[in-house]
């Protein structure tokens, strides 16, 4: 069979999320953007949901447990930088 019509959408969730998190670490770490970038966070923050939503689906607490931890982070440094462009106006 072939994978790509094997995979559940509840897969295809948890690709996109494990594809978000990579991109972004790409990003930061060869340069082409900060962890001060709401664009990195958001890429964090929704690859990140879209992974608990599968891992849980999955039940695979321990990465559903970490990517949560991963979200929580995210939102907070969303807010944060939220806070510093409102300081900066």
């Amino acid at each position: 069979m072939d994978l790509v019509f094997d995979l559940e959408f509840i897969d295809i969730l948890g690709w996109i999320g494990a594809i978000e998190v990579i991109i972004a670490y790409v990003l930061v770490s060869s340069g082409k953007m900060t962890g001060e970038s709401i664009i990195y966070q958001l890429l964090n923050l929704t690859g990140a949901v879209l992974l608990i939503v599968q891992t849980l689906y999955k039940q695979a607490y321990p990465s559903a447990f970490v990517n949560i931890i991963w979200t929580i982070i995210a939102a907070y440094s969303i807010v944060k930088i939220a806070g510093k462009s409102q300081k900066a106006k």
